[in-house]
């Protein structure tokens, strides 16, 4: 029977970024995934960490943070993850979206983050081959907005992780999670690899995580949230920045009310326009959010809804062939925020999930702050929004 100082269940950007800090803190670390490093969300996602996305607060405050963090171990691991800065366009299609973007960068420069409008001369000149009639967008400098290569995130971490002691059990079935029965404190975990012994558990499980947390008896408020992309093949290069259209900060969150001028088949499946390059010189196409369960099959319609409203922004892809689709599901909490903290109910058990659509730009300043968590350090900001305790205050 194998003793460690933490357990952690859960092998994508997540887990492998929460391993990694506590082994480098000295801990003896275990990483836990019932299938292979990046498995899950991680291999069926974008590759993209961006402020301009996040809403005002606890949220731009996290990205600013990790795309930081990204930097700093881009220059420092051996594992290359494929970092690069290249800039957001957030880009608007008529004034009214314009008007709203301006809010949103006005509230967003007010606490320090170099977001500025350009107009429709200037997208065009910073995007040659975007439709011509656009009214404008937001740009995001390449300190606010970089790309990384998802998978190899979580490769990067847990190559580091190695070098420091991290032991990593994949293909790992966990069937058991073992409390105190006088306090309900961790003690240990039942997996098919034996019983681990460890005082503490981080549940990093993203959309699984609700699964682990009944093993402990803590329920977990997180679903699966359905996203999509479209593979190009090779082209030469039309896209110089990291696009996405202002209608996905209506997509990605549901409170924000704002009626596009779209066709029937985007507006039932929820589809805002983003593209960019890969590093292989494909362009990765999206996007799409629905409700569907753990149902991971691409939908015909809504890769035709994907396909209509890239072209609608990017005329040219009409003549550029499609080679592959892949969609995966994020892991959605009601209130948009990941639940990043202890439960007061199991002392030990920890949960650093639920961050939907930005697990990946997220990955490294949770791993920080989950190190400090357990610690017992102060943390590098307030995070009393991600507390677990939101969800059970005045619940007996």
């Amino acid at each position: 029977m194998k003793t460690y100082d933490a357990v952690v269940i859960g092998a994508g950007a997540i887990g492998t970024s929460v391993a990694y800090h506590l082994s480098r803190d000295g801990m003896k670390v275990a990483l836990l995934d019932h299938g292979d490093i990046a498995g899950g969300s991680s291999s069926h996602c974008d590759a993209v960490a961006l402020i301009c996305d996040k809403e005002p607060g606890i949220d731009t405050t996290m990205g600013q943070a990790s795309i930081d963090l990204y930097k700093k171990y881009a220059d420092q691991f051996d594992y290359d993850f494929e970092y690069d800065a290249k800039g957001c366009l957030y880009v608007c299609e008529t004034e009214p979206e314009m008007v709203a973007a301006e809010r949103y960068a006005v509230s967003q420069q007010a606490n320090g983050y170099p977001l500025r409008m350009v107009d429709n001369k200037e997208l065009c000149e910073m995007e040659p081959y975007i439709a011509k009639d656009l009214a404008g967008g937001l740009y995001t400098p390449p300190s606010g907005a970089v790309s990384v290569c998802p998978y190899k995130v979580c490769f990067a971490f847990t190559e580091e992780g190695k070098k420091l002691g991290l032991d990593v059990y994949t293909y790992c079935t966990i069937n058991a999670v073992h409390l105190n029965p006088a306090d309900h404190s961790v003690e240990s975990v039942d997996t098919s690899y034996g019983t681990l012994r460890t005082k503490r558990i981080i549940n990093c499980a993203g959309v699984w995580a609700p699964d682990i947390g009944k093993l402990a008896g803590v329920p977990i408020p997180i679903q699966p949230r359905k996203g999509m992309n479209l593979i190009s093949e090779k082209v030469s290069k039309i896209v110089n920045h990291k696009l996405l259209e202002f209608g996905y900060m209506m997509s990605k969150f549901d409170d924000i009310k704002f009626k596009r001028n779209v066709s029937p088949l985007v507006e039932e499946y929820n589809v805002a326009f983003n593209l960019e390059y890969t590093k292989a010189s494909n362009l990765l196409v999206g996007g799409y959010r629905g409700f569907r369960g753990f149902d991971i099959r691409s939908e015909v319609e809504a890769m035709k809804a994907i396909s209509e409203r890239a072209m609608r922004f990017y005329p040219c892809l009409k003549d550029i062939q499609c080679i592959r689709s892949y969609a995966g599901v994020r892991p959605y909490v009601s209130d948009h925020l990941p639940i990043v903290s202890d439960v007061d109910e199991v002392p030990g058990f920890y949960i650093a999930a639920g961050h939907e659509g930005d697990g990946i730009c997220f990955s490294p300043i949770t791993g920080l702050l989950m190190s400090q968590i357990l610690a017992e350090k102060k943390t590098d900001f307030d995070i009393s929004p991600l507390d677990y305790a939101r969800f059970t205050a005045g619940k007996k």
